[in-house]
């Protein structure tokens, strides 16, 4: 028997071609079941111009969507796992992590360049993230960083238009929208750490809809769960949010899982590493262990301060 179900998702052309891919996942699984996408306007959509590590609030991109879950006005909701908040909301669960593709970073210049080294001194470079402007002043510290708000296009758009030398985005955005001729260079994400599931789709379903749940866990991916939970646990353990200078970045081999992560000040100039491996039966363990060694290591006061900085406003990217 055929059943009908209704996704929320943001609006945009890269929130429809990231739900899309997840439609047709769960049909090629479970062929007749229907879905109709429900748009939302999230706060992050219609506020353009606030800076992001500026934000005391979590989750700008996803909480109208949990909203019209939470309403009944959908199943199920698709969100760039990297914009959930890692505490879940009451009554609600990420039934299905997607198979993980592209986490890293990527860099977009004006004239054609192959590292970051091939920067002009004093480069604009353009970047809407506190964990990129961080890892950037720590390998550079010469370039001028600038704020930058706006979809993929937008940016892209912007660097064209002469506002900047290059500006740094997720490669897996250009990748599911068909615009990788306009990179230059992807980081290495082992050298430059990526967001706390970058990269990875979740799928969030109320907790009680056991029909829906067991739709849409059909296409959830134990290895890409498994590295996400390790990563996402780092921002949990150390209690800061995620738009703070915090990168995590883990490879499922076999039954172990190896999970790098770093923490800095916003100036870039403390920036602390951990690398840890840890059975992958057991991912928040191992974030909690790696948060903690960097915790140890001086994290502890770098995040006391970030949170005093954006309480008085200093904070900058």
């Amino acid at each position: 028997m055929s059943r009908a179900l209704t996704v929320a998702t943001r609006r945009g052309d890269l929130a429809l071609v990231q739900t899309q891919s997840v439609i047709a996942a769960i049909q090629r699984r479970c062929p007749d079941v229907e879905i109709r996408i429900r748009e939302v306007t999230s706060e992050g959509d219609r506020d353009r111009q606030t800076v992001l590590w500026q934000l005391k609030d979590t989750g700008f991109f996803t909480s109208r969507l949990e909203d019209v879950l939470l309403a009944g006005e959908a199943d199920f909701a698709v969100h760039s796992f990297k914009d959930l908040p890692t505490r879940p909301r009451e009554g609600l669960i990420v039934a299905a992590v997607c198979q993980r593709r592209w986490p890293e970073d990527c860099l977009l210049a004006r004239r054609k360049i192959g590292s970051l080294d091939e920067l002009d001194a004093g480069a604009r470079v353009g970047t809407s993230s506190l964990r990129r402007a961080a890892q950037l002043r720590h390998l550079r510290p010469d370039l001028e960083l600038v704020p930058v708000r706006g979809n993929v296009p937008t940016r892209i758009r912007k660097l064209r238009d002469a506002d900047f030398d290059a500006i740094v985005l997720a490669r897996a955005g250009l990748e599911r929208l068909g615009l990788t001729d306009a990179i230059s260079f992807v980081f290495d994400p082992h050298q430059f750490l990526p967001a706390p599931a970058q990269g990875a789709l979740a799928a969030e379903t109320r907790s009680a809809d056991a029909t829906t749940n067991e739709i849409v866990a059909t296409i959830d991916d134990a290895d890409a769960r498994a590295a996400t939970d390790a990563e996402r646990e780092v921002l949990t353990a150390m209690k800061c949010g995620c738009h703070a200078p915090v990168g995590a970045y883990a490879e499922v081999a076999g039954d172990e899982i190896v999970l790098e992560a770093f923490v800095a000040d916003p100036s870039g100039r403390r920036l602390l590493r951990s690398r840890m491996a840890g059975p992958k039966a057991h991912p928040h363990e191992l974030g909690r262990n790696v948060a903690q060694n960097l915790l140890d290591a001086g994290g502890r006061q770098i995040v006391d301060d970030l949170e005093k900085d954006r309480d008085k406003g200093d904070v900058t990217g």
